[in-house]
């Protein structure tokens, strides 16, 4: 659950609000004004009924006959999600992965900067990625510091996960978005988002195989 001005928030919900963000800023890269609910949610993938729970939690919003008034309805939003300030990324493990995250050019406007890179690799350290200069994972903590860092991507081996886990939090970031295979042990107060790329594509497995014996 997610604390917001208006009341508790599930994180189901709040897991579904950037893609009413996206939607919206779509909507107004279009020059539309008003939505409806069922356009809003068709473009977000959810229902229409779902729409309009997710965002009773937020508030009272929208007008009926009328509809939702896109840009006061994405500022809202993105004031709930937190992305009225900028957040300062570090990346850490500059391989493949690492490389096309630090290249991503959607961070600005979803109100995120990478101000930092690590990694072990000597071969890495010190060279140039998307404007970045890599530093040793090693200096972490003074990295961290020094770029203000408000949330830590880690994209790195599950070896070395943790140590650098626990070198992030003792840093002071709680927020962690991880790419390594293996379930981090932070404490209560620390928020990890997981991306396990393996176990999603066993997923879809499962579901070709369930299809394919119903045939």
């Amino acid at each position: 659950m997610v604390e917001l001005s208006d009341g508790t928030v599930p994180a189901a919900t709040v897991g579904r609000l950037p893609y009413y963000l996206r939607a919206l800023r779509d909507l107004a890269a279009e020059g539309v004004d008003l939505t409806s609910s069922t356009e809003l949610a068709e473009r977000s993938g959810v229902s229409s009924a779902q729409l309009r729970k997710d965002l009773s939690y937020l508030g009272s919003f929208g007008t009926r006959g009328v509809g939702y008034d896109v840009e006061s309805l994405a500022s809202y939003i993105t004031v709930a999600l937190g992305l009225e300030t900028e957040h300062r990324l570090a990346i850490v493990g500059i391989g493949n992965l690492g490389h096309a995250l630090a290249n991503y050019s959607g961070y600005a406007t979803r109100g995120f900067q990478v101000v930092a890179l690590l990694d072990a690799s000597p071969d890495v350290v010190g060279t140039d990625v998307a404007g970045v200069t890599v530093e040793h994972v090693r200096e972490v903590a003074d990295v961290i510091e020094r770029e203000r860092v408000s949330m830590v991507v880690l994209a790195l081996p599950g070896h070395g996960a943790q140590d650098v886990a626990d070198a992030v939090v003792g840093s002071g970031v709680r927020e962690i978005l991880n790419f390594a295979p293996v379930a981090l042990q932070v404490p209560d107060d620390v928020v990890v988002r997981s991306v396990d790329v393996g176990g999603e594509l066993q997923i879809l497995a499962f579901h070709a195989a369930t299809r394919a014996a119903a045939v």
